[in-house]
């Protein structure tokens, strides 16, 4: 059994060093994955105002964003990841699987929310570090396998923001003319980003929700100990479910995000304060910093989101409206 440590002498601290390297390095893994997502739906986005005069406002905003954001929202987040403790972690990954599955559910037949995809952002970097965790809990070649998943992560980013450079840049000029492939690629099938994000963040979650139920059990001795955590752990989650629910009937906008934010981490904060550890609350107020930094720097592509989702509300209202006169008459 080798490993990165194993080939140097045993010094005092030195097994604490190679944890924080294996830290980072999930940490930097799950950063590349908010990235790709959020390239991603930047190449999706920019397409949709192309085609929609009446969004060139919001197209010129897209492209003008700056590149130093994108490598600085990676290291920012590389750092949070690192800190946040696995048990956090596990928490927020299954708050949200809980909250996506009710908007999912809440939405009408056709319809489909764009911010969802952004609002998961530090929940997909949670979810990628916990199964990097569980998946390579006592492995030999730990430090290996994630120095080769780091740089993976890092070449599939860094392709993905070159692409958003290229489509910000050059997608008008080459979807016109026809003698680009990757803009022609995008021209035919650029709607099927979003169900490539989906089908992408599906596998994902499921697989980091296995993996946050495992590390959050393999805490407790005896049933009787994981009953009294997770019961109330269910009441809260259930709770704060139906208020975010209310509480997008009643507002909309981007100052309902950040209130979602605030009232989730509270929760969690307070359920903590009960049944976890006081290193478990210090990494809850770590998490609400990496919630807030992840949604101020896709505040651009939030917005756009959010007129893009109300954009279509009315029409398939309408058209629903229109289904209940025929079906009445």
């Amino acid at each position: 059994m080798f490993s990165l440590g194993s080939w140097l002498p045993a010094l005092p601290g030195l097994a604490w060093g190679w944890a924080l390297l294996d830290a980072l390095l999930q940490g930097l893994v799950g950063a590349c994955a908010v990235s790709v997502l959020c390239s991603l739906l930047k190449v999706y986005l920019y397409i949709q105002c192309v085609n929609n005069p009446e969004r060139q406002v919001e197209k010129e905003a897209i492209a003008s964003q700056r590149a130093l954001l994108e490598p600085l929202h990676v290291l920012v987040l590389t750092g949070v990841l690192a800190l946040v403790g696995s048990r956090v972690a596990a928490l927020v990954v299954l708050e949200f699987s809980l909250r996506a599955i009710s908007t999912i559910l809440s939405l009408s037949k056709g319809a489909h929310s764009s911010q969802l995809y952004l609002l998961c952002q530090y929940s997909l970097g949670c979810g990628v570090s916990c199964g990097l965790s569980f998946l390579l809990e006592g492995a030999p070649h730990r430090s290996w396998n994630l120095a080769l998943a780091a740089g993976l992560a890092g070449l599939l980013a860094l392709h993905a923001r070159r692409l958003a450079r290229h489509v910000c840049a050059l997608y008008e000029l080459h979807s016109r003319a026809r003698y680009c492939g990757v803009c022609i690629l995008l021209l035919a099938a650029g709607h099927g980003i979003p169900r490539l994000l989906r089908n992408a963040l599906a596998l994902t979650f499921a697989v980091a929700d296995l993996a946050a139920v495992e590390l959050i059990n393999r805490d407790f001795l005896s049933t009787s100990e994981a009953v009294r955590f997770w019961t109330p752990l269910t009441i809260c989650y259930t709770l704060l479910v139906v208020y975010m629910q209310e509480e997008s009937r009643q507002s909309t906008g981007r100052g309902l995000v950040f209130r979602t934010v605030v009232v989730r981490m509270g929760g969690l904060f307070i359920l903590l304060l009960t049944v976890g550890r006081w290193t478990d609350i210090l990494h809850v107020f770590v998490s609400f910093l990496g919630e807030l930094w992840c949604l101020l720097c896709s505040g651009v592509l939030l917005e756009s989101c959010w007129r893009q989702d109300f954009a279509h509300q009315p029409r398939l209202d309408s058209s629903s409206g229109s289904g209940s006169e025929q079906t009445s008459r």
